[in-house]
């Protein structure tokens, strides 16, 4: 295993709509190809990037007739992977990200709650999760543990 690079960045824009999640998300993963990522590492940041993109695609951006940039940073720090999505959609509500409280699953069947994971999901795997607007710029940051496997 070789020594670390000094620095280890992935960045590009998509346009909001139904492809734009798949899209992002196959950018990230081939732009990460150097870092060997196993399976697991993979898999976590799969679901938190397509759990956050799709809030910001659906939510964000709520008319399809009305797509707008979302941007993404991903840098390699220490023991995994700050990441820094950008969009200019609809401001997150009381300007911070939900709870992320688990739905309560303990019901009978038909009553399962249909949604209400996203957040829950993101915040088990995800560190550090920051937001701020400013002007029209919506920031979400988080941190991604990883374990790093650089190629030669």
């Amino acid at each position: 295993m070789s020594s670390q690079p000094v620095s280890f960045c992935v960045t590009f824009s998509v346009t909001s709509g139904v492809f734009a999640a798949r899209k992002a998300l196959a950018k990230l993963l081939d732009g990460l190809a150097p870092l060997q990522l196993d399976s697991a590492d993979a898999d976590s940041i799969k679901m938190v990037l397509a759990e956050v993109l799709n809030n910001i695609v659906e939510h964000g951006y709520p008319n399809p007739q009305e797509p707008g940039p979302i941007g993404v940073q991903c840098t390699l720090v220490g023991n995994g992977l700050d990441i820094a999505l950008t969009d200019t959609g609809e401001p997150m509500p009381n300007g911070e990200p939900p709870i992320g409280n688990a739905p309560n699953t303990n019901v009978q069947f038909a009553d399962l709650p249909e949604g209400g994971f996203g957040w829950f999901l993101i915040k088990m795997f995800a560190q550090n999760i920051t937001y701020k607007r400013t002007g029209s710029i919506n920031t979400l940051a988080f941190h991604l543990p990883i374990r790093v496997k650089i190629s030669a």
